[in-house]
């Protein structure tokens, strides 16, 4: 048997049991967490297994542990999050920004580097896509993805291209909800993640590695931010 595997198994249970208790009991921002205790016997496992979920719920911004205290909330997971990924599948899909967090800033990075003329004009081209679909209130994700993904080939390393490809069910599944989450807050939200984006393909346009890499990665860690508003 893989015990570390079904570790891992359990832990992500923890987290998306914790998850649907933040959501579903309605734990707010700065209130506290059951204690470990509370969450070993309502959740059917080990307090070791525990631990492993409150630290990777505090990576990844949703809890803050306090010493001797326990774990507050920090961020909640937006209601609209559970009408595209169930809550046994949230803490994959936080694992994919976590995948994406490496690969993508350093394929923008060689992007802005290498990239061609084609190269440039197909990018060009999916902003423009993922700019009438944003403003136009029609599904994005597609258009979104289809833009990173043209930030990879311009990368020039297949290896980057075929890694994303391998995560495309997960972050199509992410997009979707930052956009429909996105699209129920302040109009100003979608103007927000656009410029993200514009931003991005301004630094590749201009050759700047070390921009395209800040802008890319400030755009993955936003984005994360999105399916957790604060409130």
């Amino acid at each position: 048997m893989d015990i570390p595997q079904k570790s891992r198994r359990l832990a992500d249970d923890a987290y998306a049991g914790i998850v649907q208790m933040i959501v579903t009991e309605g734990i707010q921002v700065g209130q506290r967490l059951p204690s470990e205790v509370q969450l070993t016997e309502r959740l059917g496992v080990s307090r070791a297994i525990i631990r492993e979920a409150l630290a990777r719920l505090q990576s990844d911004g949703l809890t803050q542990a306090r010493v001797g205290s326990g774990s507050y909330v920090t961020r909640r997971p937006d209601r609209l999050l559970a009408q595209h990924l169930p809550f046994d599948a949230i803490a994959s899909a936080f694992g994919t920004y976590e995948v994406r967090f490496v690969l993508e800033p350093e394929a923008a990075r060689f992007a802005a580097i290498r990239h061609s003329v084609e190269d440039m004009q197909a990018i060009a081209a999916c902003l423009t896509a993922l700019q009438q679909a944003l403003l136009s209130g029609h599904p994005a994700d597609a258009e979104d993805l289809a833009l990173h993904r043209a930030i990879m080939i311009a990368s020039g390393n297949i290896g980057f291209v075929e890694t994303f490809d391998a995560l495309k069910p997960a972050t199509l599944q992410i997009m979707r909800a930052g956009v429909e989450i996105s699209r129920a807050r302040p109009p100003e939200i979608i103007q927000t993640m656009l410029k993200e984006h514009e931003d991005i393909v301004e630094a590749i346009r201009l050759g700047d590695g070390e921009r395209a890499a800040l802008t890319m990665r400030w755009h993955l860690s936003q984005g994360r931010r999105r399916l957790t508003p604060i409130a």
